[in-house]
């Protein structure tokens, strides 16, 4: 029997990408961001606008997001110990799974409020919480600028990149919901742009949660053809059967492929070389571990009595 694990033919198994000098630019938007959601918090609360506290809760998404992604590049640069074969890369994915959770729950109490705050008509301080909501969209913006060059390099990057917009739309939507109060008594205007900033929080808190529970239940990428990388394989000359093909993710940008090969293992060194190559450049495969077996392998039981 053979079985060789291997992720390139010339380089070795595991790589690592040691482009981390994205941690500085996540840890400065971290910085702003957690001060400017406290802020938001405390001016909503004194202001009574729950669009202000609204947009306060998509920026504790945001912060949530900012240190999984600073912690994942962090974590993944320290040495983990022997039993640990896949690193801490699944630290960011339980800590992903536990954001989505909570962020789901605040968004519903921010939708629960916004409808009590309906039925009943509350003052509202419209030129502090416009104030304070243009303080937070310039943070998203500089945010932004921040991050924008990095999440052209880095999956982990863009991820809270595009968080850090989606609260952009947040302090535009309470800027709008101040102008409304402000210039024509439109109190009802505040509960429902609250409501609009909760379903986004809920969109993407959802859409958090449910990539992270595919992460852990080892569920193929979305990205990923099963049946596209299956038939690839099979056209490699000398490929007579392909089985117990299994695609999985360790984490959020990382893909694993495990399969077994039923092929001439006169010819198994030209053979990995080229499902290696097809898996690097049609699937973005780097991580792959591939059993070549001779034909009738499990029908004769192991014929060498090793097994």
């Amino acid at each position: 029997m053979s079985k060789i694990s291997q992720g390139h033919c010339e380089h070795k198994h595991g790589h690592h990408h040691h482009e981390y000098n994205n941690k500085k630019s996540l840890l400065i938007v971290l910085f702003i961001t957690a001060i400017y959601m406290v802020a938001e918090f405390l001016g909503g609360y004194f202001t009574n606008s729950l669009a202000l506290t609204a947009d306060a809760g998509h920026m504790l998404g945001d912060v949530g997001a900012l240190g999984l992604s600073f912690f994942a590049l962090w974590l993944a640069s320290k040495k983990a110990p022997v039993e640990k074969t896949y690193g801490y890369y699944r630290a960011e994915i339980f800590a992903a799974f536990i954001n989505g959770i909570t962020l789901v729950f605040i968004a519903l109490a921010i939708i629960y409020e916004a409808y009590y705050r309906i039925t009943i008509a509350q003052k509202i301080d419209a030129v502090t919480m416009t104030i304070i909501a243009i303080g937070g969209l310039l943070v998203n913006i500089a945010g932004a600028c921040v991050l924008r060059k990095g999440s052209k390099e880095n999956l982990n990057v863009k991820g809270a990149f595009l968080h850090i917009l989606g609260d952009l739309l947040g302090s535009i939507g309470a800027i709008t919901a101040g102008i409304l109060v402000y210039g024509w008594h439109i109190y009802i205007a505040d509960p429902i742009v609250s409501i609009i900033i909760a379903i986004l929080v809920l969109y993407s808190s959802i859409n958090i949660t449910n990539s992270a529970v595919q992460i852990l239940m080892e569920s193929a990428p979305k990205h990923i053809d099963i049946q596209g990388v299956n038939d690839s394989i099979c056209e490699v000359e000398g490929i007579l059967n392909v089985h117990d093909l299994h695609v999985w993710s360790i984490n959020s940008s990382s893909v694993s492929l495990s399969v077994h090969i039923v092929a001439e293992l006169s010819d198994y060194e030209r053979i990995l070389c080229e499902i290696n190559r097809i898996l690097k450049e049609k699937f973005n495969i780097h991580h792959s571990t591939i059993q070549i077996e001779p034909k009738d392998f499990h029908e004769n039981k192991c014929s060498l009595n090793l097994c």
